[in-house]
């Protein structure tokens, strides 16, 4: 057997001397990480170093530590046990993460299959018998001698291919960044789970809070109404003093249904975030008191944002697979080398099949250069084009993670000067009131006057309670505009349906 006149024997080193000295060639682009964004802050004008503070619940002075790492656990920094309780569980059986989990092991093994079948030689064993026949014609001969024969073959193949110029590496390359990809989507998966679950139990506390001051106002309201209507039948007032009061009430009332109706959406989205049916889930009830405001904040510098948050670290994977990518398409430009070489024994007795004289071989190479394929230029610019459009999210993805910080930040600071502000006036409504008090017991004042000023401090009283709840999810969005810590997406296992039944 030989090819380009060399003999069979010389053919295989020859084509080895070939790989040797192009082999070391992988065409297209390396990848490089983006360079961080060369910002010095986050928002226009200095940032406060700290909030304001208010004398009240939820109200203290919280200062922003330039440069502090973000805990992985951060929710525990609430001080609620129960909360921590409920957002390991949501980690834990929570089928969402199950999912981006199996997503995870499906890119990995992937990668393993395609690095299986590129990286190393494939061989393949085979044992094969026949039953033959032939006549005098197929010899050349005349005559009708038919002869019957039996022929057994056993024997390995070895095929591969010499990765010239890196495609194959490329490939494989690009099959670890979207598992790398796929990493990152666990890691944020977790993040906002865990973001939905805080947030959710922030505003399951609230609502609670703010249904039961608008009962009291609705109590209020129902008493001035009764008071209002025994002095109509008594002739000390008109009609149109006492239906005011009426329409106000009923006003009152329909806001309750609203607000149980999203209490209890608060825990149906709690029972789901932890894996459970709403009919089924144990829930538990919060208050704003269950929850302590962090006094200190950490504040990760833009520079490092990039290598902290899930989305930005997801966005740099697929513009890696992209750069590989690229390689792979550039790579088809070139010449492509497949090596074959089988070995085995051929015999017309099993029992000769290994015997002298019985031994077959093959050596078979294969040069391929594409010498006119307008498609293979165009895939190149193809993916030429998607690298580009890939470079272009991951620029947009760390605008909007400097966007989210930003919010956030300054929503810390506004939401910590409107509950200062509300503070004062809860404190001036609860002066009022005891005033009011102090006047009706002197005969100076009017019960009238006094459920009023009881209506005014439970309206403020609501508004407070939106302004506290407001303070704690600030602080839950900072960490995860922080990118909520390192997250290890190893470190808290997702069970499976099969494994939570």
């Amino acid at each position: 057997m030989q090819y380009f006149n060399l003999p069979a024997h010389r053919y295989v080193p020859w084509l080895l001397g070939i790989a040797v000295l192009t082999g070391c060639t992988t065409v297209g682009p390396d990848f490089k990480a983006p360079d961080a964004p060369a910002v010095a802050r986050y928002t226009q004008g200095d940032q406060p170093a700290s909030t304001p503070s208010a004398d009240i619940g939820q109200g203290r002075a919280q200062s922003l530590e330039a440069g502090q790492a973000v805990a992985p656990e951060w929710w525990t920094a609430f001080g609620s046990p129960r909360l921590d309780t409920l957002v390991k569980q949501a980690l834990h059986d929570s089928f969402t993460l199950a999912a981006a989990e199996a997503t995870l092991r499906q890119a990995q093994q992937l990668h393993a299959a395609q690095a299986g079948s590129t990286l190393y030689p494939t061989v393949n064993g085979r044992l094969g018998a026949s039953r033959n026949q032939v006549n005098a014609a197929s010899r050349g001969e005349n005559g009708n001698q038919q002869t019957l024969y039996n022929l057994y073959n056993a024997g390995v193949a070895v095929n591969y291919n010499f990765d010239l110029f890196g495609g194959n590496r490329r490939a494989l390359e690009a099959l670890a960044a979207q598992a790398d990809y796929q990493a990152y989507q666990l890691a944020g998966a977790r993040l906002v789970l865990a973001g939905n679950v805080v947030t959710t139990a922030f505003a399951q506390a609230q609502l609670g809070e703010q249904i039961a001051a608008t009962e009291a106002i609705l109590k209020a309201q129902l008493d001035q109404l009764d008071i209002a209507r025994q002095r109509f039948e008594l002739g000390a007032t008109a009609k149109t003093d006492v239906l005011p009061l009426q329409t106000q009430a009923e006003q009152t009332r329909a806001g309750l249904p609203q607000l149980r109706n999203k209490l209890e959406q608060a825990d149906h989205l709690l029972a789901v975030l932890t894996g459970q049916a709403p009919g089924e889930a144990d829930i538990p009830r919060f208050t704003l008191a269950d929850f302590t405001l962090p006094e200190h904040l950490p504040l990760v510098v833009p520079s490092d944002l990039v290598r902290q948050r899930p989305d930005i670290q997801a966005s740099t994977a697929l513009l890696h697979a992209a750069t590989a990518q690229y390689g792979v398409a550039v790579s088809n430009l070139y010449p492509q080398i497949d090596l074959s070489a089988s070995l085995g024994t051929q015999a017309l007795t099993t029992g000769a099949l290994f015997g002298p004289g019985s031994m077959i071989w093959a050596l078979a190479g294969q040069l391929a250069q594409p010498l006119f394929n307008a498609g293979l230029k165009a895939g190149a610019n193809a993916a030429e084009a998607s690298l580009q459009a890939a470079g272009a999210n991951y620029q947009q993805t760390v605008l909007e993670a400097l966007r989210s910080v930003a919010d956030t930040l300054r929503q810390l600071e506004n939401d910590a000067q409107a509950l200062q502000a509300l503070a004062v006036a809860d404190a001036s409504a609860q002066s009022s009131l005891e005033l009011v008090q102090q006047q009706q017991q002197l005969g100076a004042a009017s019960y009238l006057q006094l459920l009023t000023a009881q209506q005014q401090v439970q309206q403020t009283r609501i508004d407070l309670i939106a302004a506290r709840a407001a303070r704690l999810a600030d602080s839950a969005a900072l960490y995860q505009a922080m990118g909520g810590g390192a997250l290890d997406t190893s470190s808290t296992p997702v069970a499976t349906p099969a494994a939570r039944r």
